[in-house]
């Protein structure tokens, strides 16, 4: 069990640095004044909250102490386009260390805590990465002043 709470505090910090970086984030965008942005991104901010008491729990049931302090650094993004590929890029690497920790429940017959980290990992590929590829595809697609005035 030890192996599988190493890896779920190190799923914390992913969540831990995903709150912080998507509330400075949303933070910018109300600042700037694109509405739209603030309410998605501090949506975000929310789920990664939600998914962060998940591992805290679950971490404590196991026996474990989780680990409040740990987060990966953050991006020096300026822009938009930059913020929204570096929340791509965390969801990526989450999702990464999520389908590791998966096999290791498998293998060690941890199926709760499997199934647990399954239903993160869709929320990270088929909303919060799918969501933030769209949004890059679209300023692809409408140039960058287009899509920021749609996000006003």
């Amino acid at each position: 069990m030890s192996s599988i709470i190493k890896a779920l505090n190190g799923l914390l910090a992913w969540e831990l640095t995903s709150i912080d970086q998507y509330t400075q984030h949303s933070e910018y965008y109300e600042d700037w004044g694109f509405s739209k942005l603030h309410a998605r991104i501090a949506h975000e901010a929310e789920d990664e909250r939600g998914h962060a008491k998940m591992l805290i729990e679950r971490i404590l049931l196991l026996g474990g102490k989780p680990d409040m302090e740990t987060r990966h650094p953050l991006p020096d993004a300026d822009t938009v386009p930059e913020m929204i590929a570096a929340d791509l890029e965390l969801e990526r690497k989450n999702a990464s260390e999520l389908k590791e920790a998966i096999e290791l429940c498998e293998k060690n017959h941890d199926f709760v805590s499997r199934d647990m980290l399954v239903s993160i990992l869709r929320d990270t590929e088929e909303d919060h990465a799918y969501w933030l590829r769209q949004q890059l595809q679209l300023i692809s697609r409408l140039g960058l002043e287009r899509y920021l005035q749609a996000m006003m």
